[in-house]
C-alpha cells in the first residue's frame, strides 16, 4: 500500500515537472506572466530595449503583476 502511494506520488511529482517549461501560458515568454519582481521587470526591459522599445506600465495597469506592463514603440521583427 505505502509503495503505491510512493510510486503515485513521484508521478504525480514528474508530471508536474514535465509541465514546467520556460514558456509561459498561450507560448508567452517567462516575463509576460507573473509577478513584476526586480529581475522580471529588468529581463522584460532589456528584451524591450533590444527591440527598439520603452518599457512602461499599462494605463490603470497593477505594478505588481508584469503583464500589465508593456513595450512600446517596438520595430516588427
Amino acid at each position: 500500500m505505502i509503495r503505491t502511494l510512493l510510486i503515485a506520488a513521484s508521478l504525480a511529482g514528474l508530471a508536474s515537472i514535465a509541465a514546467c517549461k520556460g514558456d509561459g501560458p498561450e507560448g508567452n515568454p517567462y516575463y509576460q506572466i507573473g509577478d513584476a519582481n526586480y529581475d522580471a521587470l529588468k529581463a522584460a526591459d532589456d528584451a524591450c530595449k533590444a527591440k527598439g522599445g520603452t518599457f512602461k506600465l499599462k494605463e490603470g495597469g497593477e505594478p505588481t503583476h508584469l503583464g500589465d506592463y508593456e513595450c512600446v514603440g517596438a520595430k516588427k521583427s
